[in-house]
């Protein structure tokens, strides 16, 4: 999935390109990504793209359409949904469903554009057309942006007391709370910071003072790294310099103890026992079942 260095990328590069085109048209292929409909997709049709920006990890097209009236396109590319920028014009649209990864596609007036594309059989990728974006439900309760300048040591620190006894990792996780940061982020944060996943939010101001630490430090490497990479180069970058995250198995590239993972229903996360829990493993729901 990506997570906010990797949509910033996307903002960054897809702002140069797209920034004070004209739209043709937006064609819905996977008609159950599209989340909305007044105003209608047509009305997209003329205007011209003003700015590209982020919302946590939706995309905002923001475009000026005909009439004088600003709308947002926000995507939301979920857990297996992805850009293709495209330079020519556009082959006929794939018929009936099934039949490709095609979510949709925009097309500009020379004809190049975007494919909005989603692999996998669960379908979670989310297109909305509105005038404000906070009429997009996931928009209106992101919490604050863990890079905006607004975001101190201060605001951590509340949130951290806020949530109290909740284990660190699904409060980094938590959209309504810290905007952008994802399964893979906050395993990578949490070792930075040398912190359990399960040590509860409301800890000591010199641990919380680490967290923010790492968090700035891991957010902004990554965003350095994704700056002018390819869409089609991202998801690579990432996993190059993850340090544990989806390297179960692996040694640890701070200690050289070998990673350990824990696995919930709907997801898995990687840790280093020495480097974050004194060197013991954390219990695994799903191992110690496997074990009885």
């Amino acid at each position: 999935m990506p997570e906010l260095p990797e949509v910033q990328a996307l903002v960054t590069d897809l702002g140069a390109r797209l920034g004070g085109r004209v739209l043709d048209r937006l064609d819905i292929l996977a008609f159950a990504a599209l989340k909305t409909f007044d105003p209608p997709l047509t009305a997209l049709h003329g205007g011209t793209i003003a700015e590209v920006v982020r919302h946590g990890k939706f995309l905002d097209l923001a475009v000026d359409a005909t009439g004088g009236q600003r709308l947002h396109l926000l995507i939301h590319l979920a857990r297996a949904g992805w850009l293709r920028w495209r330079a020519t014009a556009p082959a006929p649209m794939p018929r009936g469903p099934g039949k490709s990864p095609l979510a949709a596609r925009l097309v500009l007036d020379d004809g190049s554009g975007l494919d909005i594309t989603e692999a996998g059989t669960k379908k979670s990728l989310s297109i909305s057309l509105v005038r404000d974006p906070r009429e997009v439900p996931g928009v209106a309760r992101l919490g604050p942006d863990p890079l905006a300048p607004e975001f101190t040591p201060e605001v951590l620190a509340g949130i951290l007391a806020r949530a109290g006894r909740a284990r660190i990792k699904g409060v980094l996780r938590d959209q309504s709370t810290i905007a952008g940061i994802g399964n893979a982020y906050s395993d990578e944060i949490l070792h930075a910071a040398k912190m359990s996943p399960f040590k509860p939010a409301d800890m000591a101001p010199d641990d919380a003072a680490r967290l923010y630490a790492a968090i700035q430090s891991t957010l902004r490497a990554a965003v350095e790294r994704a700056d002018g990479v390819a869409a089609s180069e991202l998801k690579s970058e990432k996993k190059t310099h993850l340090q544990v995250h989806g390297r179960t198995g692996q040694p640890c590239p701070v200690c050289g103890d070998t990673i350990r993972q824990v696995i919930y229903a709907d997801s898995t996360f990687q840790y280093c026992p020495s480097c974050q829990t004194g060197g013991k493993p954390l219990a695994d729901r799903v191992l110690s079942r496997l074990l009885k």
